[in-house]
């Protein structure tokens, strides 16, 4: 099992910045991808990038391109996501999630392992 605690949402006015992470415990070993997704009130749960646990290589959609960015601290197994410039139509719960299977991946049915969610508001 592999276990993931999000942290770092909050309220934030509309042109500024957070930076979310997200902490993997358990059997990280078995990670290959870690991923972001967030979901608006309403809306279905949506891809927002991910990145390889052992290798150079990110995707994002296309919601988040040039604004935010993902990264990894793999000696503190901890992802990030830091956005920049946010939008009020950004706010959403913002999830984590780990895959084992040996690609990246925008699908959420990949991602075996989930995070609780963080609360991400922006104001306009």
């Amino acid at each position: 099992q592999v276990q993931l605690v999000e942290s770092g949402g909050g309220l934030v006015q509309a042109g500024g910045s957070l930076r979310l992470s997200c902490a993997a415990s358990g059997r990280t070993f078995s990670i290959y991808t870690m991923g972001w997704f967030r979901q608006a009130p309403g809306k279905e749960r949506e891809f927002v990038a991910a990145i390889a646990w052992s290798a150079d290589t990110t995707l994002y959609a296309d919601s988040g391109k040039g604004r935010f960015t993902i990264s990894r601290d793999n000696a503190k197994y901890t992802v990030y996501l830091q956005m920049d410039s946010l939008k009020p139509e950004d706010t959403a719960v913002y999830s984590c999630a780990a895959g084992t299977v040996g690609r990246l991946s925008s699908l959420r049915d990949y991602y075996r392992y989930w995070g609780q969610g963080t609360q991400v508001a922006v104001s306009s």
